[in-house]
């Protein structure tokens, strides 16, 4: 017998490699939504031990961490990057992929 485990413990598990999580974090950016970005970030935390380990690594309380990181958080840029640098992560800027022809670019 094949022995299954939850998708959120498998998840979880692979989220504790840095490299796993950054990837993770990538994927989920690239739908735009914020929410979903918060919510990716949250179980980063989780798979890397809670907020009360955040919260030592950053120096931030853990109430601001938990506000931060709420499905209504509006983070800061510069929060997200003490975050994501507590887990060896950090912020990237990519190209969007053109959708058909090249426009002029307003003031170019």
């Amino acid at each position: 017998m094949i022995g299954t485990i939850p998708h959120k413990d498998y998840l979880l598990g692979k989220l504790k490699n840095p490299g796993e999580a950054a990837a993770y974090l990538n994927s989920v950016s690239a739908d735009g939504e914020i929410r979903y970005l918060l919510k990716a970030i949250r179980n980063v935390v989780q798979a890397q031990g809670g907020i009360g380990k955040l919260a030592e690594n950053t120096k931030l309380s853990r109430t601001s961490l938990y506000k931060t990181l709420s499905p209504a958080g509006n983070p800061e840029l510069g929060t997200l990057e003490l975050i994501l640098a507590a887990f060896g992560i950090r912020i990237g800027f990519f190209p969007i992929p053109a959708k058909g022809p090249r426009s002029a670019r307003p003031g170019a």
